[in-house]
């Protein structure tokens, strides 16, 4: 046996959509019902567990036998779920018993969907059998046999119990056909796709992320605790309050508050965090009240206290927060249920003295102490992720990474001057754009922002409603002098700005012409109606079948088809400058799993963007994980990477 092609139905009382994948298969009601497999793109066959029947050894064997390659679409699942099968059922398999925790070792587990998100296409097996027209198709009533086999429900007693074959013979019939009709879509969509095989080193990289995903990070689960008590106290406190000044069934209610304030005379759009501020500074001092409690009231992020412990194991560690591949446009990771990439900042001067106000209970300290209750625990939320008694998390990230990057594939001189100097970027930027010395904090400091908010938004082309969303309204500037900004920028800038049009020039004519072109450090090829941009790693991103054509004023643009922002597939736009964003964060991507890689040795517990936490003994120092982080890859000659960092008791941002 070379490859095993799997696909699993399980059930559990947990709600996976909820609390992950680890969290669902640990339960004590979690039970593998069916497994279909194909050995070697052979036959299918299906196994009725659920009806007493069992795994035959030779797939037992595969399961951990490394030379076999196992396949399923988000074969993250199948893993787990059948590490804990096996971990119940079958304790003496050897080999089981992984470095990280209980689970299957994922050498050796390749991801159809990752392969799809690899070429640029869709991330369900249900949407790439509708995209690659095959007349294999996903039976579309899995859902509704998902839901009446798979999870909880109640009879006529009150009982909470599961149905199985018994219940409805001719829908367990139909369940197995479901089940063994998901592998034979799978064969397909493996074979369709070969041509365009994963490189190696892609899946060495996904074996990274899915062991800092069995590894999890340790909650803070009664400080969590304690902090969703809190809130709900608060907010018993607060409704009412809102309820009697607006006089509104649901003070909470978007709609209703709009409506409230158009009353008053006040016209809101939004009542997001964006848009408030502006309310606040304009509104009457009674309207200006209810607009807080409203904001108080409304606080979502504090809602993460109840993810966190929902997707917390027994052990009180968070797993599998991390979605490999999941920006398919440039490569990045994405988050899962908890979202560490989405958290709230921290600003509070005392994190650990507030933290243990409140982990201690004293919750009418709190309250006493603080007017803002939900903005202090949106603050907080870092804080709950710990490190076990004995060690301590390394914090670390890349320094202006896109910066570099840009930099060093545009050949723009002086900006690899000014790093190689260790010079901030901000005030390089601003000298370079007024012609006068500029330090923060020092001679000519006032103009750091403005340089700043600059390069952070006209890297990527970007114009006055770029540096307007960076901050840039904050300035009092007019249009004209914001344009300005974006002016100098680009003069100071000119190499930058011609990667632009020449990474626009280059894809336009490879679509063209649909052939091939080296452009730098840059492969451009047209292959099987995809644009691929091979970046200086070797990786690829893929622009399914691209178009060059005309806008409405007869300008050039390029489309292609992907997944846009409502997660449907559809026709998208692009242009140079997005392309060089889109190359730009790919490649630091790559050079955060180039440093991931260089910690092998480490307990990485969680990353953030351009950041890795470590959870380390206490002679492990900031020097040593910056240093790992500053290794510069052979293909990434002349690129002068920085880390900064700091060790801390619980996480935070310093």
């Amino acid at each position: 046996m070379k490859q095993l092609t799997i696909d699993i139905e399980t059930a559990s009382d947990e709600d996976i959509s909820e609390c992950g994948v680890y969290r669902y298969a640990e339960s004590e009601y979690f039970d593998l019902l069916l497994v279909s497999y194909s050995i070697d793109g052979g036959p299918v066959a299906t196994v009725d567990i659920d009806s007493g029947d069992t795994l035959p050894d030779e797939i037992l064997s595969a399961l951990t036998d490394k030379s076999v390659i196992k396949k399923a679409f988000n074969v993250n699942f199948e893993r787990v779920c059948l590490s804990v099968y096996l971990r119940r059922n079958y304790p003496e398999i050897a080999g089981f018993e992984d470095a990280v925790g209980n689970y299957i070792a994922p050498e050796s587990w390749h991801c159809d969907m990752i392969h799809s998100r690899y070429l640029g296409m869709m991330s369900s097996l249900d949407d790439m059998g509708k995209l690659l027209r095959l007349k294999e198709k996903k039976l579309d009533e899995g859902k509704d046999l998902i839901k009446y086999f798979c999870t909880l429900h109640q009879d006529k007693q009150g009982n909470l119990l599961f149905y199985d074959k018994s219940d409805a013979p001719k829908k367990w019939k139909e369940f197995i056909e479901y089940n063994r009709r998901d592998v034979e879509v799978e064969l397909k969509i493996q074979r369709l796709l070969s041509e365009m095989p994963v490189p190696d080193f892609i899946w060495e990289e996904f074996y990274i992320d899915q062991r800092i995903n069995d590894r999890g990070i340790l909650v803070d689960t009664k400080f969590a605790e304690k902090a969703v008590e809190l809130d709900s106290n608060v907010k018993k406190e607060l409704f009412p309050k809102l309820k009697e000044l607006t006089r509104l069934d649901n003070p909470n209610s978007p709609a209703q508050m709009k409506d409230w304030l158009m009353r008053q005379g006040i016209e809101a759009d939004s009542l997001d965090k964006k848009s408030m501020p502006l309310l606040l500074a304009s509104a009457p001092d009674d309207v200006k009240e209810v607009l807080m409690l409203y904001q108080q009231l409304s606080k979502s992020s504090v809602s993460k206290y109840h993810t966190m412990l929902g997707a917390s194991c027994k052990d009180g560690r968070a797993r599998g927060m991390f979605n490999f591949y999941g920006a398919n446009r440039t490569g990045r990771f994405a988050g899962r249920i908890i979202q560490l990439q989405n958290l709230p900042q921290n600003h509070l001067d005392n994190l650990a003295e507030t933290k243990w106000l409140i982990k201690s209970g004293d919750l009418d300290a709190v309250k006493e102490r603080f007017e803002d209750i939900p903005d202090v625990l949106s603050q907080l939320i870092r804080t709950a992720f710990i490190p076990p008694e004995g060690k301590k998390f390394v914090v670390a990230d890349f320094s202006a990474i896109e910066a570099r990057v840009i930099s060093w594939l545009a050949g723009e001189t002086w900006r690899m001057e000014a790093f190689a100097n260790g010079e901030d970027i901000y005030c390089a930027c601003a000298a370079k754009m007024f012609g006068v010395p500029v330090e923060k904090n020092g001679v000519n400091g006032h103009l750091r922002q403005k340089g700043k908010i600059a390069e952070l938004a006209c890297g990527y082309g970007g114009s006055i409603g770029a540096i307007k969303a960076m901050g840039g309204t904050e300035l009092n500037l007019t249009d004209d002098e914001l344009y300005s900004l974006v002016e100098d920028w680009r003069k100071t800038s000119p190499n930058i700005v011609k990667l632009w049009s020449d990474v626009q020039s280059v894809a336009v004519k490879v679509i063209t012409d649909q052939s091939s072109m080296t452009f730098g450090r840059l492969k451009f090829s047209y292959e099987i109606g995809i644009l691929f941009i091979e970046l200086p790693s070797g990786r690829r991103l893929a622009y399914v079948r691209p178009k060059v054509e005309k806008d409405d004023n007869g300008k050039t643009i390029i489309t292609y088809e992907g997944v846009g922002d409502n997660k449907k597939w559809l026709r998208l736009e692009t242009y140079g400058a997005k392309l060089v964003e889109n190359i730009t964060q790919g490649i630091a991507r790559d050079l955060l799993l180039h440093s991931m890689a260089a910690m092998k040795d480490m307990d990485i517990v969680g990353h953030v963007h351009d950041e890795v936490i470590v959870e380390c003994d206490p002679d492990t120092t900031v020097v040593q994980v910056c240093h790992l982080m500053e290794q510069t890859p052979d293909w990434a000659e002349g690129l002068l990477l920085r880390a900064d960092g700091y060790e801390c008791e619980f996480y935070m941002k310093q």
